[in-house]
Parts: structure tokens; sequence; C-alpha cells
């Protein structure tokens, strides 16, 4: 159904790369999500006074809450979509990901009260009814939320929506949770022993868990997150394609919502290229980036000094060094300068975050093994951290 909903009222909805085909799948989705999460309210509610469920109704208004988020959902994509202003120069994209931020509080809570209506139901019990009207319904709103979940994660995948996997992960809970109810019902039919509190507990859990991972999911690029390594590989090549470019380092991409990244890196080119040259190639690999991965790219121009046969020496020995070393440190920027009075290496390295070594230690390491091969060389290293 959701597909033949894109074909009729999302125009050009195979261009997903459109912020505009991005916006109309969020709304659109979330408009369907409203209207199943409603239906499914109303048969839950009328479940739940059938059976006098405290874990059927609680899971009624659980839907309830849902179709709430489906709209906040709607309304961070409406947001996230207006242009850039003089407060906010690099747009309102990242709005989208405190829409995703609000549902999962809104999950939070859902299951904060079940779980204290469940304890309740626990300590004072109260007699249920069975009724396989409300087993049918139950297992029919299964089904559909399983739709819900499956569509929300294709399309929250085909886009890259954070607030969409979100929706996701609440209708997969709602699944299990609604299975567990299903699971006490029966119990009870069976047994005439009410596990209807215990369930309700173990579906409280289900839900706060969602309502964490919920909240990671939009947090983590909220607080600024490595990017896609596929993503970052692709750069790269696009970079290294353009003859002339023999390396690239540094490689920054700062996101501010879906379709508004800010690409930065540093391009090593031949020293012996010259300077106009050499700018017009930087601007050439800028534009291409634009154009591409519609993002604001910015490339610093590193020139590179043919290697001395001395040179290569040292960084073969540096290589040898870092490899050593391990913990995964890598060099860029290498080069080696003879003036009248000293002799230096420079260079750069990239230290990882899980690096058991520290890059004090790392540098302390690195020139004493350089000095130990040729005393009265002098080793300038600058520090840097793995971005991707």
């Amino acid at each position: 159904m959701i597909k033949i909903l894109c074909k009729i009222f999302i125009r050009d909805y195979k261009n997903v790369s459109d912020p505009e085909v991005r916006r109309s799948y969020g709304v659109l989705t979330g408009a369907v999500g409203i209207a199943l999460n409603i239906l499914l309210f109303i048969g839950k509610f009328f479940a739940g006074l059938i059976t006098s469920s405290i874990a059927v109704t609680a899971d009624a208004f659980n839907n309830l809450s849902d179709a709430g988020a489906s709209i906040i959902s709607i309304i961070g994509f409406k947001m996230a979509g207006m242009p850039a202003d003089r407060e906010h120069p690099f747009g309102h994209g990242r709005i989208e990901y405190v829409a995703g931020l609000i549902m999962s509080v809104i999950i939070l809570l859902m299951g904060y009260e079940l779980g204290r209506d469940s304890v309740m139901k626990i300590i004072t019990p109260e007699e249920m009814t069975f009724s396989w009207l409300s087993i049918g319904i139950l297992i029919a709103s299964v089904l559909v939320k399983l739709y819900i979940c499956l569509y929300n994660r294709k399309i929250g995948r085909l886009i890259h929506s954070a607030t969409m996997k979100a929706a996701a992960m609440d209708s997969l809970s709602d699944c299990i949770s609604t299975g567990a109810v299903i699971i006490g019902l029966i119990v009870y039919a069976v047994t005439s022993v009410s596990i209807d509190g215990y369930v309700g507990v173990v579906v409280a859990i289900f839900i706060l868990k969602t309502g964490l991972d919920a909240a990671k999911e939009s947090l983590t690029p909220l607080l600024g997150e490595k990017p896609d390594p596929e993503y970052v590989a692709d750069i790269r090549d696009t970079v290294l394609s353009h003859e002339g470019i023999t390396g690239v380092h540094d490689l920054i991409v700062h996101n501010y919502g879906a379709g508004a990244n800010i690409i930065s890196l540093h391009a090593e080119v031949p020293a012996d290229m010259g300077f106009v040259k050499a700018h017009e190639l930087i601007d050439i690999v800028e534009n291409e980036l634009k154009t591409k991965y519609a993002s604001c790219a910015t490339i610093h121009m590193d020139p590179v000094e043919a290697e001395t046969e001395d040179s290569l020496r040292f960084r073969a020995l540096i290589e040898k060094i870092l490899s050593d070393i391990g913990n995964g440190i890598t060099m860029h920027d290498f080069r080696m300068t003879n003036g009248k009075l000293n002799r230096n290496l420079i260079f750069d390295i990239v230290v990882p975050f899980d690096s058991k070594i520290s890059a004090d230690d790392a540098v302390k390491q690195i020139s004493k093994c350089v000095e130990d091969e040729e005393n009265g060389l002098n080793v300038v290293i600058n520090v840097d951290r793995q971005m991707y």
C-alpha cells in the first residue's frame, strides 16, 4: 500500500536525494501512521473494555501515543525543510533529530506509565474476562504494527531518517508487547490464573528499551557522529580520481541534517605543479563534490615536494616504527627539509580514539627510534584525531 501511495502523492518519488522529495516521504508515512494507530487504539481499547485487562488497555493507549509521535514526526519533517536564515545559516535540518528525540521521550513515558500500572495490578489483581474477539483484534493489531515497522524501516533507510528508524523500532516493540498480552490472555483462559500485571511489566521493559534505543539513534547525530565509512571512501575516491591529486587526509564531514553536509579535506598536489594550475584543480574538485553530494565542500591544498632517496629511506623508517607500535596509528603529510643548521622530519600522525598508547607516548617513542637511527635529526610531529 505504501508504495502505491508514494507513487500517487510524491512527485519524482525515486529522487530521494532531493530534500523536497525526502520531506514528502516523511509527511506521507507519518500521515499513514496516524491513521493506522488511531484505528489500532479504537480496536484495542474496545478489547480492553471486554476483557478488563490493564495490559490490553495500556497497549491501546500506547498506540494513541504512537499517533501523537507521528504528528511530531510530520512537524519535524516540515520544520527541517525550512530554508536557511540569518540565525541558522546551515538550515534547520537537525530539527528532524530533535523530533526523533521527542518521540523517544514519549515512548519512555509510556513505558513508565505502563510499568507503574502493571505493578499496581500485581499488588491488587482484578478479575478478567476472556474473549476470542479480543484475541482476534490483538492478532490483527500485531500484523498491522508489523507492516508499519517494515515500511518505516525501509523508507527510513531509503531517506536516511533517524526519526523513521525510531518509529520502526517503536512499532517492533509494539508487536512484541501485544504478543505478550495475547499470551497472558490465553494463559488466563486455560488456567484461570491472571498474569496480566506481570505481562504488563515485561511489556513496559520492552517499551523502555525501545525508547532508550530511539533516543540514542536521534541524540548521536545531534552530538556529532563519525560519518558512514562508505560515504567517506566514496569522497576519497572522487577526489583521488583527478589527475594531479596524490593524496587525501584530514577529511571531516559536518552534518547539519539529512542532505546538509559540509565536507572539508586536505588534498596533496605536487609542489612543482604551479599555484594557478593547482588552484584551478582544487576548484574543479570542490564543485564536483558540491554537485555529487549536494554539500558544501572546502579543500585545503597541500603542496608535496618530490621525494629524494634520503626522504624515502626515512619515510620507510617511520612506517616501520608505526607498524611496530601498532594500535592503528597512521601517518600523512610526510616531508623532509635540509637546512644549513638543522635537518627536519615533519609529518602528522593520526591516533585512533581506542588506541592503547597515548598520543604523547607515541610521539616520544617515534622520536627516540629516529634519534637512535640518526643522531641530530629533528623530528616535528603533529597529532591528529581520527574523524572517520
